[in-house]
């Protein structure tokens, strides 16, 4: 049973959570939400430094479900399509009760400087835990892949789940069928593409994907270190 201290973080974080989908992420101050959740402002702040390290443990705890989620699909499939796609559809279910105000995060999270962006150092976390389920698709998987790319296609992979993510957060359609219907159509391409990827004659093309993939990864690292170095260190709001 959790402590007190537990308790009043996640009373905090689901009062968040609320007042995100309610007002939208920039109306929604660390004072409101402290209001919400029935404790002092100090109190917030002694479980989070800002909104954002909110939202990043929302992050850490959708992730969190999510890997619970593909627990079941990564036991029983061995073959690397339904694995993918058993963790692809695992996190449509998981996201399922946050798709109402996806669209609130994503504006802010669409701002290149933005904390909140998958790609930022401060989403770090979150990130690494999503590849390494994809890394865990691979490895326990019968694919045979090309060697090289094989150490990349974990992040490669990442890749198009938030090309997934994406699309689900401007999917109007009933329970994001069309998103489903995505993940149905797109699996297969993957599984083929990955398969083909050992065939001598597109080993050249592999090896261009993975260049790709190793200058874009150490020009974010750069981007990276360049914009923390520059952030604002007072976020509180």
């Amino acid at each position: 049973m959790p402590g007190r201290g537990e308790h009043t973080r996640q009373l905090i974080i689901d009062s968040a959570l609320r007042l995100f989908r309610e007002r939208g992420y920039a109306q929604t101050t660390m004072r409101a939400v402290a209001s919400e959740a029935g404790v002092s402002v100090g109190n917030a702040y002694y479980y989070f430094d800002s909104k954002e390290h909110l939202v990043q443990e929302f992050y850490d705890r959708l992730q969190a479900e999510h890997r619970t989620a593909a627990e079941p699909v990564l036991r029983q499939e061995s073959d690397f399509g339904p694995r993918l796609h058993g963790v692809l559809t695992a996190w449509l279910d998981v996201a399922r009760p946050y798709h109402a105000f996806a669209a609130k995060f994503f504006k802010v999270a669409a701002e290149p400087d933005s904390p909140l962006s998958p790609f930022s150092a401060a989403s770090s976390a979150p990130r690494d835990a999503a590849v390494g389920l994809l890394r865990e698709v691979l490895e326990g998987s019968t694919a045979k892949v090309d060697a090289d790319l094989r150490a990349e296609l974990p992040e490669l992979l990442w890749l198009v789940e938030l090309g997934v993510v994406l699309y689900w957060v401007h999917d109007s359609s009933p329970e994001q069928a069309r998103t489903r219907l995505l993940i149905d159509r797109a699996v297969p391409l993957v599984n083929r593409l990955v398969g083909l990827s050992r065939l001598r004659v597109l080993r050249s093309v592999s090896r261009d994907i993975v260049s790709l993939s190793r200058a874009l990864r150490g020009g974010t690292a750069e981007a990276l270190g360049r914009a923390e170095g520059s952030a604002d260190p007072d976020r509180r709001r």
